[in-house]
Protein backbone atom coordinates (compact mmCIF):
# COMPACT_ATOMS: atom_id res chain seq x y z
CA UNK A 1 0.00 0.00 0.00
CA UNK A 2 1.39 3.80 -0.69
CA UNK A 3 1.96 5.99 2.06
CA UNK A 4 0.71 9.52 2.35
CA UNK A 5 4.16 10.02 2.17
CA UNK A 6 5.25 8.56 -0.86
CA UNK A 7 2.05 9.59 -3.09
CA UNK A 8 2.79 12.76 -4.33
CA UNK A 9 6.14 11.90 -5.39
CA UNK A 10 4.55 9.30 -7.82
CA UNK A 11 2.31 11.57 -8.71
CA UNK A 12 5.06 14.23 -9.23
CA UNK A 13 7.37 11.32 -11.28
CA UNK A 14 4.34 10.52 -13.42
CA UNK A 15 3.68 14.25 -14.52
CA UNK A 16 7.29 14.83 -15.13
CA UNK A 17 7.24 12.11 -17.63
CA UNK A 18 4.44 13.44 -19.25
CA UNK A 19 5.48 16.71 -19.90
CA UNK A 20 8.88 15.70 -20.81
CA UNK A 21 7.12 13.48 -23.55
CA UNK A 22 5.14 16.47 -24.64
CA UNK A 23 8.28 19.17 -24.53
CA UNK A 24 8.26 21.43 -26.74
CA UNK A 25 10.35 21.01 -30.04
CA UNK A 26 11.31 23.43 -32.89
CA UNK A 27 10.84 21.57 -36.24
CA UNK A 28 12.42 22.85 -39.64
CA UNK A 29 10.15 20.89 -42.36
CA UNK A 30 11.80 21.22 -46.20
CA UNK A 31 8.44 22.47 -47.81
CA UNK A 32 9.88 22.86 -51.41
CA UNK A 33 11.12 26.09 -53.82
CA UNK A 34 7.67 27.47 -55.35
CA UNK A 35 5.08 29.36 -54.34
CA UNK A 36 2.40 27.33 -53.98
CA UNK A 37 4.93 24.44 -52.06
CA UNK A 38 5.15 27.41 -49.23
CA UNK A 39 1.53 28.16 -49.22
CA UNK A 40 0.30 24.48 -49.44
CA UNK A 41 2.58 23.47 -47.35
CA UNK A 42 3.95 25.90 -44.73
CA UNK A 43 0.77 26.82 -43.75
CA UNK A 44 -0.30 23.37 -42.90
CA UNK A 45 2.49 23.03 -41.00
CA UNK A 46 2.37 25.55 -38.84
CA UNK A 47 -0.93 24.95 -38.49
CA UNK A 48 0.12 21.84 -36.81
CA UNK A 49 3.15 22.81 -34.88
CA UNK A 50 -0.03 25.70 -33.08
CA UNK A 51 -1.87 22.65 -32.20
CA UNK A 52 0.80 20.54 -30.72
CA UNK A 53 2.52 23.34 -28.98
CA UNK A 54 5.83 23.25 -31.46
CA UNK A 55 7.46 25.56 -33.27
CA UNK A 56 7.79 24.90 -37.11
CA UNK A 57 10.07 26.20 -39.16
CA UNK A 58 10.24 26.45 -43.04
CA UNK A 59 13.18 25.09 -45.12
CA UNK A 60 13.93 26.31 -48.88
CA UNK A 61 15.23 23.29 -50.97
CA UNK A 62 17.30 24.85 -54.31
CA UNK A 63 14.91 24.65 -57.28
CA UNK A 64 17.15 21.95 -59.02
CA UNK A 65 16.14 18.36 -58.06
CA UNK A 66 19.62 17.75 -58.90
CA UNK A 67 21.56 20.63 -56.67
CA UNK A 68 18.95 19.59 -53.82
CA UNK A 69 20.25 16.25 -53.46
CA UNK A 70 23.70 16.71 -53.73
CA UNK A 71 22.89 19.38 -50.74
CA UNK A 72 21.59 16.83 -48.84
CA UNK A 73 23.97 14.33 -49.47
CA UNK A 74 26.39 16.46 -48.01
CA UNK A 75 24.04 17.12 -44.96
CA UNK A 76 24.07 13.75 -44.43
CA UNK A 77 27.53 13.32 -44.33
CA UNK A 78 28.19 16.06 -42.28
CA UNK A 79 25.35 14.02 -39.77
CA UNK A 80 23.28 17.48 -39.89
CA UNK A 81 20.02 17.59 -38.11
CA UNK A 82 19.35 21.09 -39.17
CA UNK A 83 16.53 19.74 -41.25
CA UNK A 84 14.28 17.50 -39.46
CA UNK A 85 11.70 16.96 -42.26
CA UNK A 86 12.58 16.21 -45.85
CA UNK A 87 10.38 16.21 -48.93
CA UNK A 88 12.16 13.32 -51.16
CA UNK A 89 11.83 12.62 -54.71
CA UNK A 90 10.47 9.61 -56.45
CA UNK A 91 13.99 8.55 -57.42
CA UNK A 92 15.64 9.13 -53.85
CA UNK A 93 15.01 6.40 -51.35
CA UNK A 94 17.38 3.84 -52.55
CA UNK A 95 19.74 6.30 -53.23
CA UNK A 96 19.82 7.76 -49.54
CA UNK A 97 17.80 4.79 -48.00
CA UNK A 98 20.90 4.97 -45.07
CA UNK A 99 19.77 8.39 -43.62
CA UNK A 100 16.00 7.95 -43.31
CA UNK A 101 13.64 7.05 -40.57
CA UNK A 102 11.76 3.78 -40.78
CA UNK A 103 8.27 5.26 -40.63
CA UNK A 104 6.40 1.79 -40.08
CA UNK A 105 5.87 2.58 -35.84
CA UNK A 106 4.38 5.32 -36.73
CA UNK A 107 2.26 4.67 -39.80
CA UNK A 108 0.10 2.03 -37.95
CA UNK A 109 -0.70 0.64 -41.25
CA UNK A 110 -2.33 3.95 -42.58
CA UNK A 111 0.10 3.41 -45.83
CA UNK A 112 -2.36 0.56 -47.18
CA UNK A 113 -4.34 3.66 -48.05
CA UNK A 114 -2.06 5.05 -50.32
CA UNK A 115 -1.33 3.76 -53.87
CA UNK A 116 0.65 0.72 -53.55
CA UNK A 117 3.41 1.22 -56.06
CA UNK A 118 4.33 4.24 -54.24
CA UNK A 119 4.72 2.49 -51.10
CA UNK A 120 6.70 -0.17 -52.65
CA UNK A 121 8.75 2.45 -53.96
CA UNK A 122 9.25 4.30 -50.87
CA UNK A 123 9.78 0.67 -48.82
CA UNK A 124 13.75 -0.65 -49.07
CA UNK A 125 14.94 -3.59 -47.48
CA UNK A 126 11.45 -3.47 -45.31
CA UNK A 127 11.68 -0.14 -44.24
CA UNK A 128 9.00 2.79 -45.00
CA UNK A 129 11.46 5.58 -45.59
CA UNK A 130 8.97 8.04 -46.78
CA UNK A 131 5.15 8.31 -46.80
CA UNK A 132 3.63 9.09 -50.44
CA UNK A 133 3.03 12.99 -50.39
CA UNK A 134 1.79 13.65 -53.66
CA UNK A 135 2.38 12.04 -57.13
CA UNK A 136 3.07 13.35 -60.62
CA UNK A 137 3.40 12.88 -63.83
CA UNK A 138 4.27 15.28 -66.89
CA UNK A 139 1.31 16.91 -68.35
CA UNK A 140 0.44 18.90 -71.70
CA UNK A 141 -1.09 22.34 -71.12
CA UNK A 142 -2.62 24.27 -74.09
CA UNK A 143 -4.12 27.65 -74.82
CA UNK A 144 -7.86 26.78 -74.69
CA UNK A 145 -8.65 30.10 -76.67
CA UNK A 146 -5.74 30.16 -79.25
CA UNK A 147 -6.76 26.72 -80.39
CA UNK A 148 -10.06 27.76 -80.97
CA UNK A 149 -8.99 31.12 -82.39
CA UNK A 150 -6.26 29.07 -85.01
CA UNK A 151 -8.32 25.92 -85.61
CA UNK A 152 -6.06 23.50 -83.98
CA UNK A 153 -7.18 20.62 -82.06
CA UNK A 154 -5.47 19.21 -79.03
CA UNK A 155 -2.71 17.27 -80.60
CA UNK A 156 -2.29 13.44 -80.17
CA UNK A 157 1.19 12.94 -81.73
CA UNK A 158 4.38 15.11 -81.18
CA UNK A 159 4.41 16.26 -84.87
CA UNK A 160 0.51 17.57 -84.72
CA UNK A 161 1.85 19.54 -81.81
CA UNK A 162 5.06 20.62 -83.96
CA UNK A 163 2.35 22.17 -86.56
CA UNK A 164 0.14 23.52 -83.79
CA UNK A 165 2.25 25.00 -82.26
CA UNK A 166 4.21 26.99 -85.35
CA UNK A 167 0.59 28.23 -86.49
CA UNK A 168 -0.23 29.76 -83.88
CA UNK A 169 3.29 31.08 -83.09
CA UNK A 170 3.51 32.44 -86.57
CA UNK A 171 -0.14 34.01 -86.52
CA UNK A 172 0.58 35.80 -82.92
CA UNK A 173 3.76 37.04 -84.12
CA UNK A 174 2.10 38.51 -87.02
CA UNK A 175 -0.49 40.13 -84.88
CA UNK A 176 2.18 42.26 -82.98
CA UNK A 177 3.33 39.61 -80.12
CA UNK A 178 6.91 39.02 -81.13
CA UNK A 179 8.02 37.18 -78.54
CA UNK A 180 5.42 34.37 -78.43
CA UNK A 181 6.50 31.08 -78.29
CA UNK A 182 5.18 27.65 -79.86
CA UNK A 183 6.29 25.11 -77.19
CA UNK A 184 8.26 25.33 -73.95
CA UNK A 185 9.43 22.67 -71.59
CA UNK A 186 12.64 21.30 -69.80
CA UNK A 187 15.71 21.28 -71.05
CA UNK A 188 18.20 22.53 -68.74
CA UNK A 189 21.02 20.09 -68.54
CA UNK A 190 19.23 18.67 -65.30
CA UNK A 191 17.00 15.93 -63.51
CA UNK A 192 13.97 17.85 -65.66
CA UNK A 193 15.34 16.91 -68.38
CA UNK A 194 15.66 13.51 -67.91
CA UNK A 195 12.07 13.49 -67.27
CA UNK A 196 11.31 14.94 -70.45
CA UNK A 197 13.13 13.46 -72.30
CA UNK A 198 12.18 9.90 -70.97
CA UNK A 199 8.84 10.80 -71.82
CA UNK A 200 10.18 11.73 -75.56
CA UNK A 201 11.83 8.39 -76.11
CA UNK A 202 9.26 5.91 -74.08
CA UNK A 203 6.54 7.56 -76.65
CA UNK A 204 8.88 6.76 -79.14
CA UNK A 205 9.02 3.08 -78.51
CA UNK A 206 12.32 3.99 -77.42
CA UNK A 207 12.44 1.87 -73.89
CA UNK A 208 13.41 3.45 -70.36
CA UNK A 209 17.02 3.70 -70.97
CA UNK A 210 17.79 0.75 -68.75
CA UNK A 211 14.94 -2.05 -68.19
CA UNK A 212 13.54 -3.40 -65.09
CA UNK A 213 16.28 -6.84 -65.57
CA UNK A 214 18.87 -3.90 -65.58
CA UNK A 215 19.15 -4.29 -69.36
CA UNK A 216 20.98 -1.03 -70.86
CA UNK A 217 18.21 -0.40 -73.34
CA UNK A 218 18.78 3.36 -74.46
CA UNK A 219 20.66 2.50 -78.01
CA UNK A 220 18.48 2.04 -80.58
CA UNK A 221 16.72 4.02 -83.19
CA UNK A 222 13.71 4.75 -81.66
CA UNK A 223 15.64 6.11 -79.23
CA UNK A 224 17.46 7.87 -81.31
CA UNK A 225 14.91 9.53 -83.55
CA UNK A 226 12.95 10.99 -80.10
CA UNK A 227 15.84 12.77 -79.54
CA UNK A 228 16.38 14.09 -82.52
CA UNK A 229 12.72 15.38 -82.73
CA UNK A 230 12.83 16.75 -79.98
CA UNK A 231 15.81 19.12 -81.25
CA UNK A 232 14.17 19.87 -83.98
CA UNK A 233 11.75 22.77 -81.94
CA UNK A 234 14.48 24.45 -80.86
CA UNK A 235 14.48 27.76 -82.81
CA UNK A 236 11.68 26.75 -84.82
CA UNK A 237 8.72 26.66 -81.92
CA UNK A 238 10.88 26.44 -79.09
CA UNK A 239 12.88 29.45 -78.25
CA UNK A 240 16.83 28.77 -77.53
CA UNK A 241 16.66 29.73 -74.41
CA UNK A 242 14.25 26.90 -73.13
CA UNK A 243 17.65 25.18 -73.11
CA UNK A 244 18.43 26.81 -69.67
CA UNK A 245 14.89 26.44 -68.65
CA UNK A 246 13.50 24.48 -65.25
CA UNK A 247 9.92 23.71 -64.35
CA UNK A 248 9.29 27.73 -63.25
CA UNK A 249 11.39 29.29 -66.62
CA UNK A 250 8.76 27.47 -68.54
CA UNK A 251 5.87 28.41 -66.35
CA UNK A 252 6.73 31.81 -66.32
CA UNK A 253 6.85 32.34 -69.96
CA UNK A 254 3.37 29.96 -69.98
CA UNK A 255 1.46 32.15 -67.21
CA UNK A 256 2.66 35.26 -68.63
CA UNK A 257 0.64 34.58 -72.14
CA UNK A 258 3.77 34.15 -74.30
CA UNK A 259 3.44 30.46 -75.38
CA UNK A 260 0.73 27.94 -76.86
CA UNK A 261 1.83 24.81 -75.41
CA UNK A 262 3.80 23.72 -72.40
CA UNK A 263 4.91 20.55 -70.70
CA UNK A 264 5.19 20.82 -66.92
CA UNK A 265 4.03 19.00 -63.89
CA UNK A 266 0.28 19.40 -62.65
CA UNK A 267 1.38 22.16 -60.07
CA UNK A 268 1.02 24.57 -62.21
CA UNK A 269 -2.58 24.38 -62.95
CA UNK A 270 -3.41 25.88 -59.87
CA UNK A 271 -1.23 28.76 -60.33
CA UNK A 272 -2.39 29.66 -63.97
CA UNK A 273 -5.79 29.73 -62.36
CA UNK A 274 -4.59 32.36 -60.06
CA UNK A 275 -6.93 35.90 -59.63
CA UNK A 276 -3.73 37.66 -61.33
CA UNK A 277 -2.71 34.95 -64.07
CA UNK A 278 -2.96 36.34 -67.51
CA UNK A 279 -4.23 32.99 -68.81
CA UNK A 280 -7.03 32.30 -66.10
CA UNK A 281 -10.06 30.36 -67.99
CA UNK A 282 -7.67 29.75 -71.13
CA UNK A 283 -6.15 26.81 -69.77
CA UNK A 284 -6.61 23.23 -71.16
CA UNK A 285 -4.55 19.86 -69.90
CA UNK A 286 -4.12 16.81 -71.56
CA UNK A 287 -1.65 14.01 -71.83
CA UNK A 288 1.48 14.34 -73.48
CA UNK A 289 1.48 13.39 -76.99
CA UNK A 290 2.75 10.19 -78.41
CA UNK A 291 5.18 9.83 -81.00
CA UNK A 292 5.63 7.73 -84.49
CA UNK A 293 6.76 4.32 -85.38
CA UNK A 294 6.89 0.69 -83.80
CA UNK A 295 5.66 0.67 -80.53
CA UNK A 296 4.68 4.70 -80.20
CA UNK A 297 2.52 5.56 -77.63
CA UNK A 298 1.19 8.42 -75.04
CA UNK A 299 4.20 8.72 -72.09
CA UNK A 300 4.30 10.16 -68.87
CA UNK A 301 6.98 10.62 -66.35
CA UNK A 302 6.30 9.58 -63.08
CA UNK A 303 7.29 12.02 -60.75
CA UNK A 304 5.82 12.81 -57.01
CA UNK A 305 7.63 13.41 -53.48
CA UNK A 306 7.43 12.02 -50.28
CA UNK A 307 7.77 13.28 -46.64
CA UNK A 308 10.83 11.92 -44.93
CA UNK A 309 12.21 12.07 -41.24
CA UNK A 310 16.32 12.69 -41.03
CA UNK A 311 17.83 9.63 -39.05
CA UNK A 312 19.74 12.64 -37.55
CA UNK A 313 17.20 14.74 -36.42
CA UNK A 314 17.05 15.64 -32.77
CA UNK A 315 13.15 15.20 -32.67
CA UNK A 316 12.41 12.20 -34.29
CA UNK A 317 8.88 11.58 -33.12
CA UNK A 318 8.04 14.78 -33.21
CA UNK A 319 9.11 14.75 -36.72
CA UNK A 320 7.09 11.63 -37.56
CA UNK A 321 3.84 12.69 -36.22
CA UNK A 322 3.91 15.72 -38.60
CA UNK A 323 4.91 13.37 -41.52
CA UNK A 324 1.75 11.51 -40.36
CA UNK A 325 -0.24 14.78 -40.27
CA UNK A 326 0.75 16.38 -43.61
CA UNK A 327 0.47 13.30 -45.86
CA UNK A 328 -3.20 12.50 -44.21
CA UNK A 329 -6.64 12.48 -46.11
CA UNK A 330 -7.50 15.81 -44.65
CA UNK A 331 -4.49 17.94 -45.72
CA UNK A 332 -3.96 16.04 -49.28
CA UNK A 333 -7.45 16.98 -50.02
CA UNK A 334 -6.94 20.22 -48.89
CA UNK A 335 -3.70 20.62 -51.03
CA UNK A 336 -5.37 19.32 -54.35
CA UNK A 337 -7.86 21.64 -53.92
CA UNK A 338 -6.36 24.87 -53.74
CA UNK A 339 -2.96 23.75 -54.98
CA UNK A 340 -3.63 21.41 -57.87
CA UNK A 341 -1.12 18.48 -55.46
CA UNK A 342 -2.55 15.08 -57.07
CA UNK A 343 -3.26 12.77 -53.96
CA UNK A 344 -1.88 9.74 -53.40
CA UNK A 345 -4.45 8.44 -51.95
CA UNK A 346 -6.87 6.41 -55.01
CA UNK A 347 -10.42 6.92 -52.98
CA UNK A 348 -9.31 10.67 -53.55
CA UNK A 349 -9.90 10.92 -56.72
CA UNK A 350 -13.68 10.36 -56.58
CA UNK A 351 -13.69 13.31 -54.09
CA UNK A 352 -16.23 15.98 -55.85
CA UNK A 353 -14.83 18.98 -54.69
CA UNK A 354 -10.94 17.64 -55.52
CA UNK A 355 -12.66 17.47 -59.10
CA UNK A 356 -14.58 20.53 -59.28
CA UNK A 357 -11.11 22.33 -58.55
CA UNK A 358 -9.35 19.72 -60.80
CA UNK A 359 -10.81 18.12 -63.80
CA UNK A 360 -7.89 17.15 -65.29
CA UNK A 361 -7.37 15.25 -62.20
CA UNK A 362 -10.57 12.05 -63.09
CA UNK A 363 -9.77 12.36 -66.91
CA UNK A 364 -6.63 11.89 -66.40
CA UNK A 365 -6.42 9.41 -63.65
CA UNK A 366 -5.11 6.51 -66.06
CA UNK A 367 -1.90 9.27 -66.95
CA UNK A 368 -0.88 9.39 -63.61
CA UNK A 369 -1.59 5.50 -62.30
CA UNK A 370 -0.07 4.41 -66.04
CA UNK A 371 3.22 6.93 -65.77
CA UNK A 372 6.89 5.52 -66.71
CA UNK A 373 8.91 5.03 -64.15
CA UNK A 374 12.74 6.50 -64.24
CA UNK A 375 14.84 3.47 -63.43
CA UNK A 376 16.30 4.31 -60.24
CA UNK A 377 15.01 0.78 -58.60
CA UNK A 378 17.18 -0.93 -61.43
CA UNK A 379 20.08 1.29 -60.64
CA UNK A 380 19.90 1.60 -57.21
CA UNK A 381 22.84 4.17 -55.77
CA UNK A 382 24.44 4.43 -59.72
CA UNK A 383 20.90 5.99 -60.51
CA UNK A 384 21.90 9.60 -60.13
CA UNK A 385 25.07 9.08 -62.46
CA UNK A 386 22.68 7.06 -65.06
CA UNK A 387 20.16 10.35 -65.25
CA UNK A 388 23.67 12.72 -65.65
CA UNK A 389 24.94 10.82 -68.31
CA UNK A 390 21.04 10.41 -70.12
CA UNK A 391 20.44 14.57 -69.62
CA UNK A 392 23.35 15.29 -70.82
CA UNK A 393 23.61 13.35 -74.29
CA UNK A 394 20.25 14.70 -74.65
CA UNK A 395 21.38 18.35 -73.75
CA UNK A 396 24.12 17.98 -76.67
CA UNK A 397 21.31 16.83 -79.29
CA UNK A 398 19.14 19.52 -78.20
CA UNK A 399 22.20 22.21 -78.67
CA UNK A 400 22.86 20.52 -82.19
CA UNK A 401 26.26 19.55 -80.71
CA UNK A 402 25.25 15.70 -81.40
CA UNK A 403 22.96 13.54 -83.67
CA UNK A 404 20.47 11.39 -81.78
CA UNK A 405 21.97 7.98 -83.30
CA UNK A 406 25.76 9.22 -81.86
CA UNK A 407 24.06 9.91 -78.54
CA UNK A 408 22.41 6.74 -77.63
CA UNK A 409 25.41 4.86 -78.85
CA UNK A 410 27.88 7.35 -76.37
CA UNK A 411 24.96 6.76 -73.88
CA UNK A 412 25.09 3.13 -73.93
CA UNK A 413 29.09 3.40 -73.81
CA UNK A 414 29.22 5.08 -70.63
CA UNK A 415 26.31 3.59 -68.88
CA UNK A 416 28.53 0.39 -69.44
CA UNK A 417 31.29 2.19 -67.56
CA UNK A 418 29.39 3.26 -64.96
CA UNK A 419 27.07 -0.41 -64.66
CA UNK A 420 30.40 -2.35 -64.74
CA UNK A 421 29.96 -5.61 -63.42
CA UNK A 422 26.64 -4.89 -61.70
CA UNK A 423 24.31 -2.28 -60.53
Amino acid sequence: MTSRLTRPLVGFALSFVAAAACQAATITISCGSNAADLEFCGKFAEEWGKKNGHEVKMYTPPASTTDNLALLRQQFAAKSSDVDVIMIDVIWPGVIKDHLVDLKKYSKGVESTHFPAIVNNNTVDGKLLGMPWFTDAGLLFYRKDLLEKYGVKPPQTWDELAAGAKKIMDGERAAGSADFQGFVFQAKAYEGLTCDALEWVHSFGGGEIVDKAGNITINNPQAAKALDTAASWIGTIAPGGVLNYGEEDARGVWQNGKAAFMRNWPYAWSLGQAADSPIKGKIGVAALPAGTGPGAKKAATLGGWQLAVNKYSKNVDAAAALVMYMTSAEIQKKRAVGGSYNPTIPALYKDADILKANPFMGELLDVFTNAVARPSTATGLKYPEVSQTFWDATHEVLSKKSKGADAVKKMETKLKQVKRNKW
